[in-house]
């Protein structure tokens, strides 16, 4: 598990129905590429959040696959549009296995 990783998640507490919003993401990750090298010349493992997803309410709204080329700390914006009140769910994929989560409720109104 990566050292200090931390999600943060940004969406309007409550929207009309049908209405889109825009939802914002951070995670602090380092994002080792696996192709520096340490002090003493020894490679650093591949340390990359490799995917990242949103759901509302069990429905997928964004699935991205990520690449060593991703920089640090990824940041994604994007819009959804709400039917209901509900939960985004939010998950980040790391190379060593550890997933990081966060959640944020949404009402309409």
């Amino acid at each position: 598990m990566a050292d200090n990783v931390t999600p943060r998640v940004r969406v309007p507490r409550d929207a009309t129905a049908g209405e889109v919003i825009t939802i914002k993401t951070l995670i602090s990750h380092q994002m080792e590429s696996g192709q520096r090298k340490d002090g003493d010349g020894n490679l650093i493992p591949r340390s990359i959040i490799n995917r990242f997803v949103c759901d509302f309410n069990g429905q997928n709204v964004i699935d991205i696959t990520m690449e060593p080329a991703i920089s640090t700390n990824p940041y994604f914006e994007f819009q959804a549009t709400v039917p209901e009140s509900g939960t985004f769910s939010f998950t980040w994929y790391d190379d060593d296995g550890s997933v990081y989560t966060d959640s944020k409720d949404i009402a309409v109104g």
